[in-house]
């Protein structure tokens, strides 16, 4: 086994990693972060290094996945959020705080969701229309339709990415 200062391979390699952290993420301070973890992954692994001359490369591979990784993450966060929110309001009343092109935008995106709904199986309709327009939680949904609750938390998670995918689709093909 190898002994490494570690500091000195923080000082050494920082630069380099936060180059191929931001290269993925375009965001300061994320790369930052990246960078972190990549270092506390390594520290963790310290001791599956066999060659230290191939470290540079082994942390520059940490580096890139954990870069991917967080993109996932973000991505998911933020669309997990937005979606959710959105098309669980979606049969609320049109908001009162919006101008006349807001609303008119709203209405067409409900119509547009509504749309997209309909093309989805029969028992995907049903749990997310249960769900959304009558905010049934997924146990009183599994008791209404004799089924496990897992299987209904199943379906309303397939309904709702299907209906983003097709959603999607329509809009943007």
């Amino acid at each position: 086994m190898i002994s490494i200062d570690f500091n000195q391979l923080y000082n050494q390699y920082f630069k380099r990693l936060l180059f191929i952290a931001y290269s993925f993420t375009k965001d300061r301070s994320l790369a930052e972060d990246v960078v972190q973890e990549t270092f506390i992954k390594a520290y963790r692994k310290m001791e599956a290094v066999e060659d230290f001359d191939k470290i540079g490369s082994w942390l520059s591979s940490i580096a890139a996945r954990t870069a991917i990784d967080f993109l996932r993450a973000e991505k998911r966060r933020k669309w997990i959020t937005a979606e959710q929110s959105f098309i669980e309001n979606i049969h609320d009343q049109t908001p009162t705080n919006f101008n006349t092109e807001d609303k008119v935008i709203y209405q067409f995106l409900k119509e547009e969701i509504n749309h997209s709904l309909m093309k989805l199986s029969q028992e995907y309709q049903i749990v997310l229309i249960l769900k959304i327009q009558h905010g049934l939680k997924e146990n009183e949904i599994a008791r209404l339709l004799r089924l496990k609750t897992c299987t209904v938390k199943t379906r309303i998670y397939r309904a709702r990415k299907q209906l983003k995918q097709l959603f999607t689709v329509s809009n943007f093909a």
